[in-house]
């Protein structure tokens, strides 16, 4: 298996993933090259470094959230690589590689699973959601995802049999390329997701669009670190009101 080592069956659970820990005793040695001192980077981020000391529990639907660089997407890969799931996006069995460019935080964590939760999980992301395509493609009779725009290809994606039933649905900024109208219906498909038995999902995302979906636990990540927020205290559901409200606020500023 890819990735950190997953402790099966800990506790009765159905969820595919209750918790994210660091690796026992960890030490610099046990993670290869200059990036993987826990010293340095990614361990550095803030939130990671939170990670790393107090771990993370994780609900029906978790969202992360925060500016670039506060290690939201970094923890959402390295989950889903220590699940099994491939880092430029697909099922546990996918081998699609265009470039290697993980960070070594997957090695470093432990998953903790529910005894009897589905092994099956998928992972999207919006950077690398061709480079999928082309591997889709290639391995067998697919959909001709490449044919379709960016928005019309990812709804023919998760409107495939990979998101039905149980399993452990990451998703990497899905919002990118996809209309306000689009975005609510993902929030209406997660929501549905969410509500089945056994089914979980991951989510990192800048869209208050999104980060509004009922019933989720939602995490602010900022130079602070880690802490758990509700959806109308985020700093970024405070920025779009503002910028809704009053953009010629924004603009004075951005363009004198």
């Amino acid at each position: 298996m890819r990735g950190g080592r997953v402790r099966t069956g800990d506790v009765v659970d159905p969820r595919p993933v209750v918790r994210v820990d660091a690796l026992p005793g960890l030490r610099a040695a046990e993670v290869d090259g200059e990036e993987g001192d826990p010293g340095g980077w990614p361990y550095s981020i803030p939130a990671v470094a939170d990670l790393m000391r107090d771990g993370l529990d994780l609900d029906d639907v978790t969202i992360l959230v925060g500016e670039n660089g506060s290690g939201k997407s970094t923890i959402v890969e390295a989950v889903a690589m220590a699940y099994g799931l491939n880092a430029e996006g697909g099922s546990t069995g996918a081998r699609n590689s265009t470039w290697a460019s993980e960070s070594p935080l997957h090695r470093s964590l432990r998953l903790v699973r529910g005894g009897g939760a589905s092994k099956w999980g998928y992972f999207l992301r919006a950077e690398t959601m061709h480079g999928l395509f082309s591997y889709l493609q290639a391995s067998g009779p697919e959909r001709d995802f490449h044919s379709r725009s960016h928005g019309e290809a990812f709804w023919e994606m998760v409107t495939t049999s990979r998101f039905d039933g149980r399993g452990f649905f990451v998703f990497d900024e899905p919002e990118a390329g996809l209309s306000f109208d689009a975005q609510l219906r993902l929030l209406a498909m997660l929501h549905e997701v969410a509500g089945r038995r056994g089914a979980q999902v991951l989510l990192a995302t800048h869209s208050p669009v999104l980060a509004a979906l009922p019933g989720a636990t939602i995490h602010e990540l900022s130079d602070a670190g880690l802490r758990r927020a509700r959806w109308d205290e985020l700093a970024m559901v405070d920025h779009h009101r503002r910028f809704l409200a009053a953009p010629e606020r924004y603009l004075d500023q951005l363009l004198d």
